[in-house]
């Protein structure tokens, strides 16, 4: 019955403690303010079993609940309603470049590593519900899978149709990822620009070169994470395509320019991570998450409903009833 009330004046609470003292007061002073006949017998009279006298005690009563309504009533005894509505003051744009050349479909990573990127970049932009974000595929050549937009039931969609296929040119043009991100942020008016740069290999292929791409970067304000991805050492790669279409698949040396990608994300402002297993991916995924936050201003608005009314008018009935009686019904005991 009380939950979700809230009292203002709590300090009114204390009043009940005379209460008690008004109870002991009414039991051995009561009596005293009735007319009393002294005899020395009561044969000769006839035992009234009239209920009256007992029941005057209810005026009592309905005294002492009223108090207690009045004490409730002062408590100011009230529901809140709180609304809240988040306003973002500090937008982010974020354009993640993907490597879908045929080394992503590697076994280091379950169940390989484009699979396991596509798993963790989903969670990460479910984490950025007020930030705008586009995706942009490249291995051999490059090409905006989609731009940056606020919705991301359509970037999550994009992101799960992302998979390895033939009618990109094969390599890694890393410089051809970088530029495609690029031109997609330069005319952004978000308050931060940044780039999540993903490969597994080194640039072989492409016009552009890192380098120059990483210096445009620069000049229009975006910052490039970068993401070296595969195991140390040895990993199970496709290393030749059977008659029937599949993959065969052999050991193959891990090789990722980790140089060059700490040399870009140094020249914007970012920062080189290397993921090594699905876990260091994850891990990888949540820092960048902390490093970018958009800034959200909340606003929560409370809607007071004053609870006392209904307390005080049953206290006044309450009072006007003994009153009544006291007046009527139980005059000739006063």
């Amino acid at each position: 019955m009380l939950e979700g009330i809230e009292f203002l004046n709590k300090q009114f609470f204390w009043l009940f403690m005379l209460l008690p003292l008004a109870i002991v007061w009414y039991i051995f002073f009561h009596k005293k303010q009735t007319a009393e006949l002294n005899i020395s017998s009561a044969k000769g009279f006839k035992v009234s079993g009239s209920w009256m006298p007992k029941a005057r005690h209810l005026l009592f009563v309905f005294r002492l609940l009223a108090l207690s309504l009045l004490i409730v009533a002062m408590a100011r005894p009230q529901t809140v309603d709180v609304s809240s509505r988040t306003k973002t003051t500090r937008g982010i744009d974020i354009v993640m470049a993907i490597d879908v050349s045929a080394s992503m479909l590697a076994k280091d990573l379950q169940p390989n590593r484009l699979e396991a990127l596509k798993d963790v970049a989903s969670d990460f932009i479910k984490g950025r519900p007020n930030d705008r974000i586009g995706l942009v595929e490249y291995a051999g050549e490059s090409y905006t899978k989609t731009p940056i937009t606020s919705d991301k039931a359509i970037v999550l969609q994009s992101l799960e149709n992302v998979r390895y296929n033939t009618i990109i040119d094969g390599g890694t043009a890393i410089g051809m990822g970088l530029g495609t991100a690029v031109n997609r942020l330069k005319d952004s008016k978000a308050k931060s620009k940044v780039i999540i740069l993903l490969t597994d290999g080194v640039n072989n292929a492409g016009q552009i070169d890192p380098k120059t791409a990483s210096i445009l970067a620069v000049e229009y304000g975006i910052k490039v994470y970068t993401i070296g991805l595969g195991s140390n050492g040895m990993a199970l790669s496709p290393i030749a395509i059977l008659p029937n279409g599949s993959f065969q698949y052999g050991r193959v040396q891990v090789e990722i320019d980790e140089t060059l990608l700490k040399d870009i994300a140094n020249a914007t402002g970012g920062k080189y991570f290397r993921a090594t297993n699905n876990k260091k991916l994850e891990e990888i995924y949540e820092e960048i998450n902390k490093l970018e936050k958009t800034d959200v201003e909340e606003f929560k608005f409370y809607n007071y409903q004053e609870k006392f009314r209904p307390l005080l008018l049953a206290a006044l009935g309450l009072l006007l009833l003994e009153f009544l009686l006291r007046s009527t019904l139980f005059r000739s005991f006063n």
